[in-house]
């Protein structure tokens, strides 16, 4: 490889950091109008995300980044740390915002001459020995917005990446032309890393314990044998990489003694959670409106009531059911901790708590909670939100969209002659088109925009502060898109498109708005299937 295309790969690169980043700060303005609740934590962020795109901004010579992160800035700066920013404020930031939106565009809002991916931050590497395979999987996953390369050599493969790190490699365990070259190839990869890069293994000849458990050593996080189809593949591929953030999981922390609360701040926010602290125990029941924590840290004993009380308060109210509740007192006597934590606590730490026994305490909770949420809001085939979550989210964002007298637009997708799909190839391949569907849009639509399961072959789209004739150009775009991907069987492949019907919220209840989608879909069907009809007010 050359100097001057490694410049330019790496020139690509970092301009895709800055879009990169610039997502991350619409991402944090999103945070702030729906969150009003943490205002002084948000803000932290806000300054944070954008002092950081100005610096890569202007270091890769991106003027409209980098200007409109410095009138964002200007506009923090005038923001009162400890409330939220009055009327002149906001309308200075939010001025900022759309300048800085207008210059990170997703494609569907951009001619059709730039590139569709642009904004995938790192690229997945092929090592196949299957050159053929190889070459339509990178097709493939460009349908889904990956950013993918092959190579041909295990020294084209550290070349690469000794320039760029990948998300993830799916690689031959015999690429190279020798029993376990491909592992081997590996091994010598991952001790360039402090963190293992997540590798995807397969084989058509070796499948043996000894052969999996090397493979497994060096960081492999799957290992197909026999190979499987690309369709299955792209599903890994996409559990793998990270184009969405984890976000921070939000923590209520309920002491009396001020000192104790500022330092319960501070270990917090340096571990990345989102902190929002109280002394005040009859200010919990505001503070679960406007927080919605997923966590919940109370004292045991405060002035006034206890933490077994405010427990019970809380786990009163259903949404709170299954949040997780962590004591925190002095108190040592375990009959008394094991009494506490059967009026609905959780867990219990004893002052003074080493901060690293508290953080992973809040991760190993936060994570099963988050499971469990998933669970139930959540559709198991997909991952997209279930019927009963989506209605629900559909209500919150009218609220919103009524609040602050913003656009709101909700689709209804139905795949077509989805049956015929299921009796040619079977029902797991009818699955597999579900699937790779939801991995269509979540890879297409925005963070901000709600993707939900409503039953079978149909889905359901929430686009919040859009108006009609975008959210129409939008999903025709990935209607066209996702009609051209090449659906694979066997030793055959299909193509599968689908119908959609959109409707544009009327200060109408989401019943009525739920239907006129519903009747724009059937429109939809009865002119020929393949389209996009927009329903009228």
């Amino acid at each position: 490889m050359s100097d001057a295309s490694q410049k330019e790969k790496l020139r690509q690169h970092f301009a895709r950091r800055v879009t990169t980043q610039a997502r991350v700060v619409l991402d944090t303005w999103q945070k702030i109008n729906s969150n009003s609740g943490s205002f002084p934590a948000l803000r932290e962020e806000l300054l944070g995300a954008s002092e950081k795109l100005v610096r890569y901004a202007q270091r890769f010579e991106m003027a409209d980044h980098a200007e409109a992160g410095n009138k964002i800035l200007t506009a923090v700066n005038n923001w009162s740390a400890d409330a939220a920013p009055n009327d002149a404020t906001e309308l200075q930031l939010q001025d900022a915002i759309d300048a800085l939106a207008r210059s990170t565009q997703r494609r569907t809002d951009q001619s059709d001459t730039e590139t569709p991916h642009q904004f995938r931050r790192t690229p997945v590497y092929i090592a196949l020995t299957n050159s053929e395979m190889a070459n339509r999987l990178i097709r493939q996953l460009e349908f889904f917005g990956f950013r993918a390369a092959a190579f041909d050599s295990a020294q084209e493969l550290s070349e690469a990446c000794a320039l760029h790190k990948p998300e993830t490699i799916l690689m031959d365990v015999n690429f190279g032309g020798g029993p376990n070259t491909g592992i081997a190839t590996i091994e010598r990869l991952q001790e360039r890393h402090d963190t293992p890069v997540p590798i995807i293994f397969m084989s058509d000849e070796d499948g043996t314990i000894e052969t999996r458990l090397r493979a497994s050593r060096c960081g492999g996080e799957e290992f197909f044998y026999p190979a499987v189809d690309p369709g299955q593949l792209i599903e890994k591929i996409e559990t793998y990489t990270h184009g969405n953030t984890v976000e921070p999981y939000r923590v209520l922390v309920l002491d009396d003694s001020r000192a104790q609360a500022k330092f319960m701040e501070t270990v917090l926010k340096k571990a990345g959670m989102t902190a929002h602290i109280i002394t005040d125990p009859m200010e919990i029941i505001h503070a679960l409106d406007t927080f919605s924590p997923e966590i919940i840290i109370l004292d045991m004993y405060m002035p006034g009531c206890t933490g077994m009380e405010i427990a019970r308060v809380i786990r009163q109210q259903d949404r709170f059911h299954s949040v997780p509740i962590i004591y925190l007192s002095g108190e040592e006597d375990v009959t008394k901790q094991l009494h506490a934590m059967s009026l609905g606590g959780d867990d219990f730490l004893t002052k003074p708590v080493d901060p690293k026994h508290l953080i992973a305490t809040l991760h190993n909770r936060g994570r099963r909670a988050r499971s469990l949420l998933a669970l139930m809001i959540r559709d198991s085939l997909t991952g997209l939100y279930n019927h009963t979550h989506t209605l629900y989210l559909l209500d919150q964002e009218i609220v919103r969209a009524r609040q602050k007298n913003q656009p709101l637009c909700f689709a209804m997708i139905d795949i077509d002659y989805f049956k015929k799909v299921n009796d040619t190839y079977g029902h797991p391949i009818g699955d597999r088109v579900i699937r790779s569907l939801s991995m269509f849009l979540k890879q297409r639509l925005r963070k901000t925009d709600h993707i939900g399961r409503f039953g079978g072959e149909e889905f359901a789209i929430i686009l919040p502060n859009t108006r009609p004739s975008d959210a129409r150009n939008v999903l025709n775009e990935i209607r066209e898109r996702f009609g051209e991907l090449q659906q694979p069987a066997g030793d055959r492949e299909f193509n599968v498109t689908f119908s959609c019907g959109v409707a544009s919220w009327d200060n109408e209840p989401s019943h009525t708005l739920c239907e006129r989608a519903d009747r724009a879909l059937y429109a939809s069907k009865d002119h020929g299937r393949n389209c996009v009809t927009l329903a009228d007010s």
